[in-house]
């Protein structure tokens, strides 16, 4: 029997419409998958299988041994943080700008002096940029004289009126000596005049995401339009230490001299730590006793800044137990590395059955110690992939938890172009789907983080 010429028309007519369009539901419809404690897949089975494949385990920490709980042991308790009498106060692991503790971060604060990192955080930008040079001789007004200098009752550089002085020696002044004259100084010298830099240094602020600051001078001398907080100070801290290491290997520095001046660094832990290698200390009657610190001890960085502290000893106290804190009862490990398969899951109307799919950065978490094989990770990612994706692009998320609470989240990325197969494949693939439905398939979950 034969049909009418029209039948094998709207035969067709459906087929090709099935191969174009993909349904709403299948390419959106969302999945969650959840950790399980497996061991990866063997290589020949990756190359092999149109189900995901996980990436290997990332490998113990060094310090594997002595950070592990003894057999039978769950749920490693960490004590609270210590009690400070400062106003507010943060603790924030370096590596993954995770805050471990905190009390009042995020309260607007007189900065004092710690204005300078900032100050320093964009000289050291200039400079990486080549607008000035460490050689530049640099005029000291009567401005940077006047509101700076040997005559003030603030920290000097004691800079002489109309003088003509090296960047490089003024830089190490407003680091070490806490000069306000070097760093009025250094402000005229980049930007013309200390208000236009102080709009620079609000520039780079935001470009930081210190979202409670406002600049209104380089030196941090009081003004009712200048204030920051304890995290905001933290961030600008890493920052400085991540985009310019070697400026800030000046913040060690115990003393400098100049014009036969030797004046020590304020920073009393430098003396006490070996392990502290900077920040900053800042002091006026209203903002009170403040001290940024970051420390180095094996491969773990900690940052801690105390605002409004009581007294001189007091904060350098106050930044010793967050310090010791934090590296007693907390650690940090690398899970993830970037461009490595997480998952290759089916794809469907694709040149390929799979797609391979990772994260673009690397993953690093700072978590209590002795709690790393309680991480638990999961995909979230849609029901069907439907090709063509381009490399980088977010097909889903890559999220870690600890006790059920978010630890870190990554983009879930195209490890590679996936492009759009050929017209007989994605028309049999259209089929399949069409018969499918809704039916979720199979994706393997992310491996155990262990």
């Amino acid at each position: 029997m034969k049909y009418p010429q029209h039948w094998y028309f709207g035969a067709f007519l459906a087929l090709s419409l099935i191969v174009s369009a993909t349904p709403p539901l299948l390419a959106r419809a969302p999945q969650t998958t959840k950790a399980k404690h497996a061991k990866p897949a063997p290589a020949e089975d990756t190359a092999t299988s149109s189900q995901a494949a996980p990436a290997p385990a990332p490998p113990p920490p060094a310090d594997a041994a002595a950070a592990a709980p003894k057999p039978g042991a769950l749920n490693v308790p960490t004590p609270p943080p210590p009690s400070l009498t400062a106003k507010s106060w943060v603790l924030m692991d370096f590596a993954t700008g995770q805050v471990l503790a905190e009390t009042n971060a995020d309260e607007r604060v007189e900065p004092a002096s710690i204005t300078k990192v900032m100050t320093s955080y964009v000289v050291s930008a200039e400079l990486a940029g080549g607008k000035i040079k460490m050689e530049d001789p640099v005029f000291i007004s009567e401005t940077a004289w006047r509101s700076g200098g040997a005559g003030t009752e603030g920290s000097t550089s004691f800079l002489a009126l109309n003088s003509k002085v090296p960047l490089k020696d003024l830089f190490y002044g407003m680091v070490i000596q806490s000069g306000n004259d070097a760093a009025i100084a250094l402000a005229e010298h980049i930007a013309g005049s200390e208000q236009t830099f102080a709009e620079l240094m609000n520039q780079y602020a935001a470009k930081l995401g210190m979202t409670g600051t406002h600049f209104a001078n380089a030196s941090g001398l009081p003004d009712a339009n200048h204030y920051s907080t304890a995290h905001d100070i933290a961030l600008l801290s890493r920052a400085l230490i991540r985009d310019y290491p070697e400026e800030y290997k000046i913040y060690a520095i115990k003393d400098f001299e100049w014009n036969g001046i030797k004046q020590h660094n304020r920073n009393s832990l430098l003396w006490r730590d070996s392990s502290v290698d900077g920040i900053k200390t800042g002091h006026t009657k209203e903002a009170g006793y403040c001290l940024a610190t970051s420390a180095k001890r094996g491969d773990q960085r900690l940052i801690a800044v105390v605002m409004g502290d009581a007294s001189e000893k007091q904060r350098a106290d106050d930044n010793q137990s967050l310090l010791n804190y934090g590296f007693r009862f907390y650690e940090t490990h690398k899970l993830y590395e970037a461009e490595k398969p997480l998952a290759q899951p089916e794809l469907w109307k694709g040149a390929s059955n799979s797609i391979a799919l990772g994260i673009a950065e690397d993953l690093v978490v700072s978590m209590p110690r002795g709690r790393y094989k309680d991480l638990k990770a999961s995909m979230d990612m849609p029901s069907r992939l439907i090709a063509p994706f381009s490399k980088g692009q977010q097909v889903g998320t890559l999220r870690v938890a600890l006790d059920g609470k978010p630890l870190a989240e990554r983009p879930l990325v195209a490890l590679a172009d996936a492009p759009a197969g050929g017209f007989w494949g994605r028309m049999s693939d259209g089929i399949l789907l069409w018969f499918k439905g809704d039916k979720k398939s199979d994706v393997s979950a992310v491996p155990d983080t262990r």
